[in-house]
Parts: structure tokens; C-alpha cells; sequence
């Protein structure tokens, strides 16, 4: 068997700059996608392309690139994304457009472009939050957790809904590819914040393990356990 290849998005820095080192260095090809032209790490077996999520030029010509480059693709992690409501506990609509176009439409264009070129017995990660969990907003929890960032909430759990119907679609197709979403945790990030629990390594090694396995398709996983929608 030759040398297995995985699709990154947003490599440019936290999660997804970790996953792109862990895979390398599992000995993988990896397909990472930028949101500007300063690539953060070069590699052999790493192939770097432009992709703005929220532009749907961006998606086609990103595609069209890996497609003109003959890359078939084993594991892709929509790890990409964006929070533009952090302090707000009110739902404001243009923000939630900003929010929805990169992590829930552009998400969706850019995965379905790519799935014809990915190969049998592939695996298609979501990266979710707990902050997608409908059953973590239960009232009487955590204030902040309740009320702000409406907007990325709403993508998150609109994504988780993506994976379902996805893997429902491509089974009944017969099309051998798992989809999951997944839960990273709260890590330090630009997004996380410094006091998060965990390093972008720590959660890249978890989501490394499940992208290799072969899990349930469908699901929403944290840690190798199944989270709750």
C-alpha cells in the first residue's frame, strides 16, 4: 500500500498546524489549506493551498487545484473555522452570516467538492465543540457557556446535523466513507484562550486516533468516547 494522505483545512496555526505535524510524522501525505499565502511549515510530503471558506471562488479554485493535482485523499478534517460573536450574548445577524458562511456553508461546499476524490474507506472529521452539544444547554449550567457566542453555537450544532445526514446519505449510497464529528475540547488556541485545559498537540493526538480507527459513521465523538448531541 502506498503512502495514505490527509486533507487539513485551517493548518495555519492551533489544531490544525498540530494535526498537520502529527500526521507527517506518522509517516502520512498531507493536504493542508491556508487562509493566506505565509505557509506556516514546509515538508516532503506536505502540499499547501489557498482557501478562504467564506468565498465560494476560493472553494472551487482550492478543489479544482487539488483535483488538477491528482491527490487522492484518504482522511479529511474540516478543522477550519471562525468565531465572530465571542462576547455576545445576543444572536446579531451579520455576524451569524460571517459565522455560518465559513463554518457550516462553506464547510458543506468545500466537503462536497472533495468527496469525489477521496478514496474508499475514507473517514470525513467534523471539528465541532461541545459548544454544538444541544444537550450541554440545559438552563442553570454555566452563565457564559449558556448565553455568548450564539452565532457559533448555532454553526457547531448545525454542523453535527451535517455529519448525520452526511453519513445516512453516503451509506445508503453505499459509499464506504465514515463521517464524525468531533468535540476537541477546550485548547489553547487563538480562539480557546491561554487558561484552556489542553495543548493543540493533546487534542490533535486524540483526533489522530480517531481519524485512523474505524468508528461507528454518524456519531459525535470526544476523546474516543461518543459525546452527546
Amino acid at each position: 500500500m502506498g503512502v495514505k494522505t490527509a486533507l487539513v483545512t485551517g493548518i495555519g496555526r492551533g489544531i490544525g498546524r498540530a494535526l498537520t505535524e502529527k500526521f507527517l510524522a506518522e509517516g502520512y501525505g498531507v493536504v493542508g489549506t491556508i487562509l493566506t499565502s505565509s505557509a506556516p511549515l514546509s515538508h516532503p510530503h506536505l502540499n499547501v493551498f489557498l482557501l478562504d471558506l467564506s468565498l465560494p471562488e476560493s472553494i472551487d479554485h482550492c478543489c479544482a487545484e487539488i483535483t488538477r493535482a491528482n491527490i487522492k485523499i484518504d482522511i479529511l478534517i474540516n478543522n477550519a473555522g471562525a468565531l465572530f460573536d465571542e462576547d455576545e450574548t445576543h444572536v446579531i445577524v451579520d455576524k451569524l452570516r460571517k459565522t455560518l458562511e465559513v463554518n457550516l456553508i462553506g464547510t458543506i461546499d468545500f466537503t462536497e467538492h472533495i468527496i469525489p476524490v477521496m478514496n474508499k474507506g475514507g473517514h470525513i472529521i467534523n471539528i465541532s465543540s461541545s459548544a454544538g452539544s444541544i444537550a450541554n444547554t440545559e438552563p442553570g449550567g454555566n452563565s457564559h457557556f449558556e448565553y455568548h457566542y450564539p452565532a457559533y453555537k448555532i454553526s457547531k450544532s448545525s454542523i453535527n446535523m451535517y455529519t448525520r445526514t452526511l453519513a445516512m446519505r453516503l451509506k445508503h449510497e453505499g459509499n464506504d466513507i465514515a463521517v464524525s464529528s468531533v468535540n476537541p475540547g477546550w485548547v489553547k488556541t487563538d480562539m480557546g484562550g491561554e487558561d484552556a485545559e489542553l495543548t493543540p498537540q493533546e487534542a490533535a493526538n486524540d483526533i489522530f486516533k480517531l481519524a485512523t480507527s474505524n468508528p461507528e459513521t454518524g456519531q459525535f465523538w470526544y476523546k474516543g468516547e461518543k459525546f452527546p448531541w
